[in-house]
């Protein structure tokens, strides 16, 4: 029988630097749990973004270890790695010259799928997006800016890998369509029980969305926490909540309740 790591990701005083001097994240010690949707919180600059790279292995650590089911990233075959792990970006990356089928059916096709069975994968991960199938076969420039979105996370999932990366997904969304959309996640999420490592600068998504929050400051994570315990804060997180400032972002601590 197969053994299942005590966690999916784990980061072992990892440290990635440019060059000598310049850490983009220094003595990241953090632990991963099977299931959970972890918000990585903090400015720009301040290292999630490479976290999420060191993950999947599109950056190796300068020092430490990243472990992915219980292996080190550098010991996978990164063909292999990145197939594990679903990835899902701001400007959703999809090929403008694939039809919507096309673009969600890519990793299944590589993954040696027969046509019949990629063709249901698509119209399975369509309706679970909430889309209907009829746009699979539109091109992403016929589709609204909320619905390349959802189809950037239907590819994420088509092979239904373990592991679901999310890059600032919906950044760039209207402030009504990607309410919508966070709320489609949660749905999603429950439904699906990913393991989910979530980028965002945006404190109320963070609060919405997360099982835990790691905040990170200047390449370092300074506290990991629920949402409750992230509002109740007197370190970092009191802050980063400052900073922001409660009108702003409309949260109100738990003392002010």
């Amino acid at each position: 029988m197969e053994k299942i790591a005590a966690y999916i990701i784990e980061f072992r005083d990892v440290h990635y630097a440019i060059n000598a001097g310049a850490h983009l994240v220094a003595g990241l010690d953090l632990r991963v749990e099977h299931g959970e949707t972890l918000v990585l919180l903090g400015r720009s600059g301040s290292g999630k973004t490479t976290t999420l790279k060191l993950i999947n292995g599109l950056l190796a650590p300068t020092s430490g270890k990243v472990l992915v089911e219980g292996q080190p990233t550098t010991a996978w075959d990164p063909i292999r790695l990145r197939r594990r792990i679903g990835y899902a970006i701001q400007e959703v990356g999809l090929f403008p010259h694939f039809t919507v089928e096309r673009n969600i059916g890519l990793v299944p096709r590589l993954e040696g799928w027969s046509p019949e069975r990629t063709r249901e994968r698509v119209r399975e991960l369509l309706a679970l997006v909430g889309l209907d199938h009829q746009l699979g076969k539109r091109y992403p420039s016929e589709l609204s800016g909320g619905q390349r979105q959802r189809v950037g996370v239907a590819r994420a999932l088509a092979a239904d890998p373990p592991i679901l990366l999310m890059d600032e997904p919906f950044g760039a969304l209207d402030p009504i369509t990607r309410a919508e959309i966070q709320q489609e996640f949660l749905r999603l999420r429950e439904q699906l029980h990913k393991t989910i490592v979530f980028v965002t600068h945006d404190l109320r998504e963070a609060l919405l969305l997360a099982h835990r929050i790691g905040l990170f400051e200047a390449g370092r994570l300074v506290g990991v926490y629920t949402s409750a315990e992230f509002l109740k804060a007197t370190d970092p997180a009191a802050a980063y909540l400052a900073a922001l400032g409660r009108k702003e972002t409309g949260v109100r601590s738990q003392e002010s309740e």
